[in-house]
């Protein structure tokens, strides 16, 4: 297990940076994952007692730990959102979950079948678990605190912060597919997978979610007795407690708590979108976030620090970049053709489908339920690398391009203010 005093001091320092390198690192080609990673490799590389970050032989620590840090991330995604939901304003969003997130599958399971050799459950597998945008390190290219007006909301956060929000619900039933491939090895399954898998659960999680999140949202903002109205006492703590009722109603009745925790989110944010409390929620939502996010990458560091990628084949390597580089690309700037985004939007959208935290909790539940004829070292390696690609390219790249995004959207906002006068005049 390591030595306990040491691991406290990398838990503080690692806790110490998430708050601080956010502020240093604002605007500039570097983010707080990605410094979070290359301490992870630094500490891991020097000869200290820390205990060994082993997906393998710790494969249900890995599981709900990265289930808690997706959840947190979840709740401070919806909280963000102020667009109101609706078919026309959150179409750039439909459009990726309903075509980008399937191709995303069925290209990436196509290459592992074919380029890696995997069986077709091994394949379905990585597909469901890699297709997903990761909510927890896209936070340079998501909405940031809540806002008062919807123009704040540029197309390309809010699109990716919605569809990061929900993409990670909706990978389940794949997830689910390819666990039920893994144990029938026929197609007896798709039946009782249609109706349960993919209909009732996303229903339930989104029935859940709403239910809940007006239940609270009402108590928060409206409820008649002043000591419940928790919006005039400041709490922010309540956004978790939000988070895990919301999470464990659901999965009680067999629901993706995922969804839920997502929809719970936004029906708060719905329920009063200018008060100030869901400031707090989200403050105190994003600090926890960043508190898991940063020690999570470190262990991340770690795992490759200690050669966590040795099972990595050349084709695991192309498996990532195609998937990163042309996959992810193409089919989100094909679903995003005819929407409301411009060129430039559509290009920064369909580029920046960062994968993460999200990934490594489906691997780690998936490889707990079955087995899929892959060494689970060569699963973990193929997932860790794509997440560490994504790290550095998106990393290196979220804050020149949005910064660049945001001066274009500026000028030409007051280029169209202009016109206006100059034609008076």
């Amino acid at each position: 297990m390591g030595n306990p005093d040491l691991i406290f001091v990398v838990a503080g320092c690692a806790a110490l940076l998430a708050a601080v390198l956010p502020r240093l690192l604002n605007r500039r080609p570097f983010s707080l994952p990605l410094a979070c990673l290359l301490g992870g490799l630094l500490i891991y590389f020097l000869p200290l007692d820390l205990p060994t970050p082993d997906p393998v032989a710790h494969r249900g620590l890995v599981e709900h730990v990265t289930e808690i840090c997706v959840l947190i991330s979840l709740m401070g995604a919806g909280l963000a959102i102020n667009r109101p939901f609706g078919r026309r304003d959150w179409s750039s969003t439909w459009r990726l979950l309903g075509l980008t997130l399937p191709l995303t599958v069925a290209a990436v399971a196509a290459v592992a079948y074919g380029l890696l050799g995997w069986p077709l459950a091994a394949a379905l597998l990585l597909g469901a678990v890699l297709a997903p945008t990761d909510p927890v390190l896209a936070s340079d290219v998501q909405v940031g605190e809540p806002v008062d007006s919807e123009e704040d909301d540029d197309e390309v956060r809010f699109t990716l912060t919605s569809e990061a929000g929900l993409n990670d619900g909706l990978a389940f039933p794949l997830v689910y597919g390819a666990i039920a491939l893994a144990l029938s090895g026929g197609a007896g399954w798709i039946g009782e997978w249609a109706l349960v898998d993919l209909l009732y659960r996303c229903a339930a999680g989104v029935v859940c979610g709403l239910l809940m999140g007006r239940l609270l949202g009402r108590m928060f903002f409206h409820a008649r007795p002043a000591n419940l109205r928790l919006a005039e006492h400041r709490d922010g703590f309540v956004a978790l407690a939000a988070t895990f009722l919301a999470y464990g109603v659901t999965e009680l009745v067999h629901g993706y708590g995922f969804i839920a925790v997502f929809v719970t989110a936004c029906s708060i944010r719905a329920a009063e979108r200018t008060h100030g409390y869901n400031n707090v929620l989200h403050g105190f939502i994003e600090q926890i976030e960043r508190l898991f996010t940063a020690w999570l990458i470190v262990l991340l560091g770690g795992f490759i620090a200690l050669g966590g990628l040795s099972a990595l084949t050349w084709r695991g390597v192309a498996a990532a970049f195609l998937l990163l580089l042309v996959i992810r690309p193409l089919t989100a700037w094909l679903a995003a053709l005819g929407g409301p985004a411009g060129p430039r939007e559509r290009i920064a959208t369909a580029f920046f489908g960062i994968r993460g935290i999200g990934s490594l909790f489906y691997l780690a539940y998936a490889l707990g339920q079955a087995d899929f004829g892959v060494p689970a070292e060569e699963l973990w390696a193929v997932v860790a690398f794509t997440v560490l690609a994504s790290l550095v390219v998106h990393g290196i790249s979220a804050s020149p391009v949005m910064n660049r995004l945001d001066r274009l959207r500026v000028r030409v906002g007051r280029e169209r203010d202009e016109e206006p006068a100059a034609q008076h005049l």
